[in-house]
């Protein structure tokens, strides 16, 4: 993830991590009860968890040689956008400081958005036109976590895996629309995040934010169409936040 990334969504970060301090406030006077909440908790050799998603997300551009012949679009640019989603979690216990995760299932709905400076618009349109390329993603993310020694009720651990996603909204194979940008329906990402475990009597809050990147080009590239034959490779850049609530 580049630093741009970070600097188009300021008020994001702010805003998870002035609620990581919330929940940090509420673990820390906890500590200074004497009962532990599920102290077998870390016993168990598998636990059942479910996801609530919020993720923006943006494409790496690469531009087609073509492009610099081009006397239609002057340039294209990428930007960032919200979306939500919901997975479920199964976690499996190796040892008391490992623990590998498999999520199924996982629906997550993104939009990328491109925006490109048209040279000559049609009549009633303005030079810079937008295209959002709405995706519907189920995923199949495979992690495997680092944890911390359990502090009372507050663990911190570290992740990372890969994700394969399908994209049920794919429009590679679609004919029929000029302003089309096509995307294949398949994709690989690399992921890794930190996360906070908060033993509530009754259940676990894992507030978690994960960086994840698509090492395969989503792009299907059509030569016929404006918006698409300007650019080569399309790549997913995504920063997932996620609210886990385990038993």
């Amino acid at each position: 993830m580049n630093l741009s990334f970070l600097r188009r969504n300021k008020r994001y970060p702010f805003g998870i991590l002035f609620f990581l301090f919330f929940l940090l406030s509420l673990s820390a006077r906890s500590q200074f009860r004497d009962n532990i909440n599920l102290p077998d908790h870390d016993n168990k050799f598998y636990h059942l968890g479910i996801a609530l998603i919020y993720n923006v997300s943006h494409f790496q551009v690469e531009s087609d040689p073509s492009f610099l012949q081009s006397d239609s679009v002057l340039s294209v640019n990428p930007e960032n956008s919200g979306g939500f989603g919901l997975a479920g979690m199964h976690t499996f216990t190796l040892n008391r400081h490992l623990e590998f995760r498999i999520v199924f299932p996982q629906l997550m709905f993104s939009n990328k958005n491109l925006t490109y400076n048209v040279k000559y618009p049609k009549a009633g349109e303005k030079p810079l036109a937008t295209k959002k390329v709405e995706s519907i993603l189920l995923g199949f993310p495979i992690q495997v976590k680092f944890l911390s020694d359990r502090i009372n009720n507050f663990k911190v651990y570290m992740l990372g895996g890969i994700n394969y996603q399908y994209d049920l909204a794919s429009n590679a194979t679609a004919r029929k629309a000029d302003d089309l940008v096509k995307l294949k329906p398949y994709d690989f990402s690399i992921e890794a995040g930190i996360g906070f475990q908060f033993f509530f009597p009754v259940f676990i809050l894992s507030p978690e934010l994960k960086i994840s990147n698509g090492i395969m080009n989503s792009h299907s590239r059509d030569p016929n169409l404006i918006y698409s034959s300007n650019i080569d490779k399309l790549r997913s850049r995504m920063i997932v936040f996620s609210l886990i609530f385990e038993g």
